[in-house]
């Protein structure tokens, strides 16, 4: 039975029925294993035109398959190639292969020749193609006298090569002498055939090595022309005697060195024709000369050329048209054209074809008794002729075959028989070529075979096609059908595809798409299967891609590469720069998923992609870099259209560096007046190169421009070329005109010079006026040099003037100025401010009124008014001391002014003056005025002295501002318990004469805290506060001193001590449990300042301490010597330092030290409650 063919893909109708494929027999689809008895197959052979090279030995080669093996023989130029008889030729052992050996002995030109071979076996006979063999050959050129060429310039000029003919043709290029190739352009080019073409000659054409070479790459060989000589002149160069010895025809040409309209050089006349091969590239060339050169353009009459097949060569002379079709035919246009007029040349173009295929015979195998066919269609232009051998002889000579019957290009077959195994032979020819095609038909009876290997995996990326293979054999041709799994039913094509090959294919591969598949092929004669697995792995993907970068030179930038991979695939991550590998650089590294490039460059920029592989997939990922820096300079500065007052300036943009251009600024240096300074001219926006610029006269400009981008300013461009504009009147007059005196008489008047820029000529001069404001006076003028000052003497004092200065130079003058008012000279005002008045507004501040003075008397610019006061005597004790005079300033036009910090109870004095810009005018009569009583200060000091057991004497010094007449002392005191709670407050009056006082009836070994003030009729003043202690008992400290080296004494202080100590920890437990206020409370209730005990040794307090505890004092805690304390020292608080006072006794037991006092506010009175005893206290009463 036959195996049929079907199509490359069969859709079942019934979703469920068994997916099974016929599959057609062709060579492309099914191979004949190499086991089987088959016909020879061609597989390898040489090239029908095949040129080699005579150094080397002649290799032709033809290899074939079959079984049995074949034979192989050859023809040569259609007869019998014997090679048993010529000792230089052997054929390869195995093949059929010959090799000629022209290298010991022997010419390559004795073996030329069309050579065939045959491949041979049981079951039939393959041939080659006809295989022409020439040897390639590099001819010298022939020997000629090449005459110089003399033209004028201007005229056309062809200069021929005629390279000698090779095989293959030569490459032509033109060279001088030095291997230099000659420089080709619009003007001067090279012709498809080799000839140099030049459309008009110019005077730099002259050379004497113009010459053509010839390689012929086959045998790597070139040949050279003699060397052409060119001498280009001019008519007028020729003396009369060369010009009467040579006629016009004695030059190259006859043409006039004229401009002229175009003329073809080449191809001649106005239409051609051209044939070119179908596949092949097309060529057309149209060449002028001309004066100006012509320009070339191509069009095709009635069609468009192809877009993507069309190439202009050879400065659009050549037009090429490639993989060329029989579309292509048509009329082609070439356009000279220049200045004077225009030309055109048709080519009319036809393509043939040689033969090719439409469709060649493909081997077909079949079983006894089946039906095929064998199809040779072929085309081209003219169409070719069929024609079939069998076996390598002419099928109408072949024996006959009944199983065959011929029809055109087909043969059909019936009923095949083991006998009709044969090769048959397709040859399709025209007149440009043929085309030879083998094809076996093969009789076979074999049951089916699977080619695949067993137990195949593979592996495959979720949601892409699986392929999975099965190649198979059989005659007559299987059937074949997939499954699943162990037990799995047929798969249908409902989700899979069943190729005709036996390949199974799933078009979206998932996860649940691994297993195992079973491919089984059956025909008549048995069956075969075969398993492969699929696995489906998770797809590789870049999850962080590289960003877009743009950095600027120098930097460092990095792109980020993150892939995600399934696990069970390695994935290489590997960095390409435009497609290409990294540069070898070690300023590129790859930092875990990053790529680094340090110290960027401009070649650095570009595209970076990021690839990542798998042995399954690759994907990646791409970024572009960008590198920017600020632009280059621009260059090529000119200066055009150069007028007295403007020039345009030109220029060239440097390299962006990849970020546009935003702006350029024009600078100007001004060489004659302020070289090497450059001042701002002006800007344009980035897309000009031009600036048309505003100059001024009499100044010599050089130009610079920079370039602005987004990254910042470029350097400056090179100077461009001098310009000196010329002189002109100025436009400008001077500024900042003034006119002041400097003395009564005289006026001042000054301006601000122009500038060398701004002078517009030599000689440069200024016209000074004025005349007074108020008169009838003429203006006055004088004319001054190039300066900046001008005195006019013997002026009023203070008169208005008007004033003007003009500048003037050698072209003439400026406009007209503008008028200023100024004033002659200053003296100092005459009369003094009348009718001064005060108001005491409190006993700190007053006011003071007066009249203004007449402006007149001021003889200058009113600066304002001027107080003068001083403290003439003390108010309290009427003595008289000298004070510093103290000055206020009222600016302006003001007639009263405040007077503060002004000290109270005090006797003032004060006047005024008026002040103008020469200075003070006369004082106003002295005004006197007393300032009332106020508070007076803290008294000076409050010290304690002669502490008894009831009684303490307190002495103090007054305040040191008493603000008044004292009236009396305050002084209030308390009690301070050893918990530190206050008493109740006493309230004493104290006279004001009294400077010490004695307090009696107090409290023994208490501790005081006394508040001390003065009072004047305004009020009370500011406190100083001090703390004491009564002393204890003289005759028991008499005792303690008497005792106090005794041994027993000394061990009952011992026993006192522990006492102590076990009175401390009780007193900690019994406050614990009761709880203990802050200290800040503490201090807020009494506010009395920190005291601290003394020392035995310098009479200050010191902390407490203990026998065996010696602390030192806190810093800061010191008192005056003197036993005096200042309101300014310590504030601290007593609680700060523990429970209970801590100190040093004398021996007569009375507390030794001295308390600061300080400003407080009068504490509240009554008694807080009572405490745990302090350790004193308890000592105290222990004795």
């Amino acid at each position: 039975m036959q195996l049929k063919i079907m199509p490359k893909k069969k859709c079942l109708s019934a979703g469920r029925v068994p997916l099974i494929l016929f599959l057609c027999q062709m060579i492309s689809a099914l191979e004949v294993p190499l086991d089987l008895v088959q016909p020879p197959t061609i597989t390898q052979q040489s090239p029908k035109d095949y040129i080699i090279d005579p150094r080397e030995n002649i290799v032709i080669q033809c290899e074939a398959k079959g079984k049995p093996p074949p034979s192989f023989s050859w023809t040569r130029n259609g007869t019998h190639f014997d090679i048993d008889k010529d000792p230089l030729v052997t054929m390869k052992p195995g093949s059929g292969t010959l090799i000629i050996n022209i290298m010991s002995e022997g010419k390559a030109e004795t073996y030329e020749g069309v050579y065939q071979c045959t491949a041979r076996n049981e079951r039939g006979a393959a041939i080659s193609n006809n295989i022409v063999i020439r040897p390639s050959r590099s001819p010298l050129w022939t020997k000629e006298k090449l005459e110089p060429m003399i033209l004028r310039n201007g005229q056309p000029l062809v200069l021929p090569c005629r390279p000698p003919i090779g095989l293959p043709p030569p490459i032509i290029f033109w060279m001088d002498n030095s291997f230099q190739r000659l420089p080709q352009s619009e003007r001067v080019s090279q012709g498809l055939n080799g000839d140099l073409y030049f459309s008009n000659v110019l005077p730099e054409d002259t050379r004497e090595d113009y010459i053509c070479y010839a390689r012929f790459n086959h045998t790597q060989t070139i040949q050279q022309k003699q060397p052409i000589s060119v001498k280009v002149i001019s008519v007028d160069e020729l003396n009369d005697t060369i010009a009467a010895n040579l006629s016009d025809t004695e030059f190259y040409g006859a043409k006039s060195s004229r401009e002229r309209p175009p003329t073809f050089l080449t191809p001649e006349g106005n239409a051609s024709n051209k044939e070119e091969l179908r596949g092949n590239v097309l060529s057309l060339e149209c060449i002028a000369e001309g004066l100006p050169t012509p320009i070339i353009y191509w069009i095709k009459e009635d069609g468009i050329l192809p877009i993507n097949r069309t190439f202009y060569r050879n400065f659009k002379k050549t037009l090429q048209i490639i993989h060329v079709s029989e579309a292509d035919s048509g009329n082609y246009q070439c356009i000279a054209k220049n200045a004077l007029g225009a030309i055109h040349h048709t080519i009319s173009v036809t393509v043939k074809a040689a033969p090719y295929w439409i469709m060649a015979p493909q081997n077909l195998v079949l079983s006894p008794g089946e039906d095929g066919t064998l199809i040779c269609r072929a085309n081209g232009n003219p169409k070719p002729r069929i024609s079939w051998l069998t076996n390598g002889v002419p099928i109408e000579i072949a024996p006959d075959d009944p199983s065959r019957k011929i029809d055109g290009d087909t043969i059909i077959f019936s009923n095949v028989q083991e006998r009709s195994s044969a090769v048959y032979q397709c040859n399709a020819s025209n007149e440009y070529g043929y085309l030879l095609a083998n094809a076996f038909v093969n009789v076979l009876a074999e049951p089916p075979r699977i080619l695949t290997s067993a137990n195949t995996l593979y592996q495959v990326i979720a949601n892409r096609p699986a392929l999975l293979d099965c190649a198979f054999f059989g005659s007559p041709l299987p059937t074949i059908e997939w499954f699943k799994g162990a037990k799995g039913s047929a798969l249908h094509e409902d989700i899979y595809v069943l190729h005709e090959n036996g390949t199974l294919e799933i078009p979206v591969a998932q996860k649940d798409s691994t297993g195992t598949y079973t491919c089984v092929a059956r025909n008549k004669l048995g069956m075969a299967k075969n398993e492969v697995h699929l696995e489906i792995k998770d797809p590789t993907r870049i999850i962080k891609q590289p960003e877009y970068a743009i950095v600027q030179r120098g930097s460092t930038v990095s792109f980020e590469c993150k892939v995600k991979h399934d696990q069970t695939l390695v994935p290489t991550v590997m960095w390409l720069k435009d497609n290409g590998e990294l540069p070898s650089d070690e300023r590129f590294t790859f930092e875990k998923e990053q790529l680094v490039v340090a110290d960027v460059s401009d070649d650095d920029g570009g595209t970076y992609t990021c690839v990542a592989n798998t042995t399954l997939d690759s994907v990646s990922a791409s970024a572009v870099l960008s590198v920017v820096d600020v632009p280059n300079p621009p260059f090529d500065l000119e200066l055009t259209n150069q007028l007295d007052k403007s020039v345009q300036l030109s220029w060239t943009p440097g390299n962006d560096n990849n970020s546009p251009i935003t702006k350029f600024i024009i600078e100007y240096e001004d060489a004659m007046h302020q070289a090497g300074l450059w001042h701002y001219q002006a800007e344009v926006s980035g897309t000009q190169t031009t600036a048309q610029l505003k100059l001024s006269p009499y100044v010599n400009y050089s130009f610079r421009v920079m370039a602005v981008n987004g990254i910042g300013r470029s350097l400056p461009s090179q100077a461009s070329e001098q310009y000196l504009t010329k002189a002109a009147e100025p436009d400008t007059n001077p500024t900042a005109v003034e006119g002041l005196g400097s003395e009564p008489d005289n006026l001042v008047i000054t301006w601000k010079p122009l500038n060398g820029f701004e002078s517009n000529g030599p000689g440069l001069q200024y016209k000074v006026s004025w005349r007074q404001k108020d008169g009838d006076d003429e203006w006055t003028s004088v004319f001054v040099a190039n300066v900046s000052k001008y005195i006019v003497s013997g002026t009023p004092t203070f008169v208005p003037y008007l004033i003007k200065v003009q500048a003037l130079n050698d072209a003439g003058f400026a406009p007209e100025p503008a008028v200023v008012m100024g004033h002659s000279g200053e003296d100092l005002p005459m009369v003094a401010p009348g009718n001064v008045r005060v108001n005491v507004v409190n006993s700190t501040l007053a006011e003071v009124h007066w009249d203004p003075v007449p402006l007149k008397s001021i003889r200058g610019h009113l600066q304002g008014y001027r107080i003068y006061y001083w403290k003439a005597q003390n108010s309290s004790k009427r003595n008289r001391r000298h004070i510093e005079k103290k000055i206020l300033t009222f600016q302006g036009s003001k007639t009263h002014g405040m007077l503060p910090g002004l000290e109270p109870f005090s006797h003032y004095t004060l006047n005024v003056r008026v002040v103008n810009g020469k200075g003070e005018g006369p004082a106003s009569p002295d005004k006197v005025f007393n300032t009332p009583e106020g508070v007076p200060s803290a008294p000076s000091s409050l010290k304690i002295v002669n502490p008894t057991l009831d009684s303490l004497t307190l002495e103090w010094d007054p305040p040191s501002h008493p603000n008044g007449i004292l009236t009396e002392y305050t002084l209030k005191y308390q009690p301070i318990n050893s918990t530190h709670e206050l008493g109740p407050l006493v309230d004493l009056k104290i006279p004001a004469n009294k400077t010490r006082w004695t307090l009696k009836n107090l409290n023994v070994s208490t501790r005081y805290k006394f508040y001390f003030y003065a009072q004047t009729s305004a009020g009370s003043g500011s406190q100083i506060t001090e703390e004491a202690v009564t002393t204890v008992d003289e005759a028991m400290a008499s005792r303690q001193v008497d005792i106090a080296t005794q041994g027993w004494f000394i061990g009952l202080m011992c026993a006192v001590a522990l006492l102590i100590l076990i009175l401390l920890i009780v007193c900690f437990i019994r406050r614990n449990k009761g709880g203990k206020y802050p200290v800040k409370e503490k201090e807020d209730a009494h506010a009395d300042p920190e005291i601290q005990p003394m020392k035995e040794d310098d009479g200050t307090f010191g902390e407490y301490s203990d026998a065996e505890d010696h602390k030192p004092l806190k810093k800061g805690s010191r008192t005056p010597s003197d036993r005096t304390v200042k309101k300014e020292d310590s504030d601290d608080s007593l609680v700060d330092y523990g429970e209970g006072v801590n100190g040093q006794f004398n021996e007569d037991g009375s507390f030794i030290g001295q308390y600061s006092g300080k400003k407080e506010k009068e504490p509240a009175e009554g008694n807080e409650s009572s405490e745990a005893p302090s350790p004193v206290n308890a000592m105290n009463s222990f004795v």
